[in-house]
């Protein structure tokens, strides 16, 4: 300052006006910038925040025949509408695990006759009417007054009770280890008795979703239901299932984004999407998904001989069907996979052995010179890989095996109704379902009284550990007889686009929680 004093002529008279001017305009441009900067950063989070889409369409294989949940077969519908649409007095997590459902909590009495049931408050179904203990006692109550589908898992069950609004008290005539487990699936599950619809083509449940349109064997479409009472609220408003029995449909429906996940894939169709890590996520994960190669055991069936039924099992080669499919899937060699209860390795009882399968044929009379006629019967949603190789694998023991793949309804109405076949392939994905070697009016016809004495004996047992050597006893004596072959324990391979979060990859073939499933088109659109 100064120095200027000395000089004014050198910056002429008014140079503190222009400096001022200056800066001036230098500090506006700063601010100019700095807030239009600000304007496009808060408007650029405001755009992703609103590139969460409204819709996520998920792509499944097996499509069930209607919604009505109380009386049709099928794991397709406890999928998709158990813990979406309908809710039990209790849930099953991720984990394999009962969880807290309608009910928050609940006690056993030490004897395992009574559980009492303590309900969450303020509940209310899709359409408005109250959810209380009432609703609960009811729908268990008319489950088993009118034998509606798994009623047979409550036989041990005198008497189910409101004793007050928000508290159930069931009593049973014996103990049954496998009470709360069955609860989580159809049998606890709660109806609103006042409600009228069509249970085959629409849904009352209490849910965080409801059925907004259903199109037999095509799809599902899921709406948020804006009176969910719980904790689950759905975080996309819409949710499409999309059900494609053709594998090669189903891979170009992912590639397209007609899909933006595909449950289940088989490993070798999901290599293309492993090698783009960018655009796609793709994950195996645990089940309990069971390829059972069933046999009719019924008396006068073919395969009634049991010299029969172990050759074949010691002439199929699992580890060569398991590499076929990409190496995800586990051996399996008896009823129970690894996540439930009574699990014991069995895969050593019936080894790959050409030459004792073909000698026990031979004892049977068949050989290649005179082979015995039998048919393998499955849905299409399987594909035809693995009846190919069965065939073949079959061939040089003296079994000539005729093929027959249909579509799902089909198969329940031929095999899993009217027991009318040799051979069957399905995979049963049901959890804790060991009951079905114990019962001689299922599908395989098989009868053993000590498997049905230990089963039963399981099921009354009053700690878990006496119930588990229960089942694994029976389990071995099952395998030993080879009723059926295991082919593998399935794990469920998934995949997904680039922006999907919350979708389940374990047991997403049983349990299939839909609530928390978002797609980020932003992330999409940073391919």
């Amino acid at each position: 300052m100064a120095s200027r004093a000395k000089n004014p002529k050198k910056h002429g008279p008014k140079w503190w006006l222009i400096s001022l001017i200056a800066v001036i305009v230098a500090c506006a441009v700063v601010i100019g910038v700095t807030v239009a900067y600000g304007k496009k950063s808060d408007s650029a989070d405001a755009s992703a925040k609103n590139m969460i889409a409204d819709t996520v369409t998920i792509g499944l294989k097996l499509a069930p025949t209607n919604l009505d949940i109380r009386n049709t077969a099928g794991s397709a519908l406890d999928q998709v509408l158990i813990g979406n649409v309908y809710e039990g007095i209790v849930a099953r997590d991720s984990k394999n695990q009962v969880a807290p459902g309608l009910a928050s909590s609940w006690e056993e009495s030490k004897d395992g006759l009574t559980y009492t049931f303590h309900l969450n408050k303020n509940m209310s179904f899709s359409n408005g009417d109250k959810l209380d203990a009432e609703d609960v006692a009811w729908s268990i109550n008319e489950l088993i007054a009118k034998q509606y589908h798994d009623a047979d898992a409550l036989t041990a069950v005198s008497k189910v009770e409101a004793k007050n609004a928000d508290t159930v008290v069931m009593t049973l005539k014996t103990p049954n280890s496998n009470l709360l487990w069955t609860l989580t699936g159809r049998a606890g599950l709660v109806f609103d008795k006042d409600a009228k619809y069509d249970l085959k083509t629409q849904a009352v449940g209490s849910g965080p979703y409801t059925v907004a349109k259903f199109v037999e064997n095509d799809s599902i479409t899921l709406k948020a239901n804006d009176k969910y009472w719980g904790k689950n609220k759905a975080k996309t408003p819409t949710v499409v299932v999309k059900y494609l029995a053709d594998d090669n449909a189903a891979v170009n429906a992912l590639k397209s984004g007609d899909v933006q996940v595909l449950a289940p894939i088989t490993e070798t169709l999901a290599g293309p999407f492993k090698s783009d890590s960018a655009n796609y996520t793709v994950k195996a994960g645990n089940g309990t998904d069971k390829y059972v190669l069933g046999f009719n055991n019924a008396s006068g069936s073919k395969l009634a001989d049991k010299r029969i039924r172990q050759a074949i099992r010691y002439a199929i080669n699992h580890k060569e069907i398991i590499a076929s499919r990409g190496g995800a899937d586990k051996a399996l060699g008896g009823p129970i996979p690894s996540l439930d209860p009574g699990y014991e390795d069995l895969t050593k009882l019936y080894p790959y052995d050409q030459a004792k399968a073909k000698s026990l044929m031979a004892e049977a009379g068949y050989s290649t010179d005179k082979p015995l006629e039998l048919s393998l019967t499955y849905a299409n949603i399987y594909g035809t890989e693995l009846g190919d190789q069965l065939r073949s694998q079959l061939k040089p023991i003296g079994i000539d095996l005729k093929v027959n793949v249909v579509e799902f309804s089909t198969w329940l109405q031929d095999v899993y109704t009217n027991h009318d076949f040799d051979i069957s392939l399905v995979d049963h994905n049901e959890s804790h379902d060991f009951y079905s070697w114990a019962d001689p009016t299922y599908y395989f016809g098989y009868d053993n009284a000590d498997v049905q004495k230990l089963y039963n004996e399981g099921v009354a047992a009053t700690t878990d550990k006496e119930r588990d050597a229960k089942f694994a006893e029976a389990a071995k004596l099952i395998s030993e007889d080879a009723p059926a072959d295991w082919l593998f324990n399935y794990r469920i391979t998934t995949v997904t686009a680039k922006g999907v979060k919350g979708f389940p990859f374990d047991l997403n073939q049983t349990v299939l929680p839909l609530y928390n499933v978002t797609y980020s088109l932003a992330e999409f659109s940073q391919k």
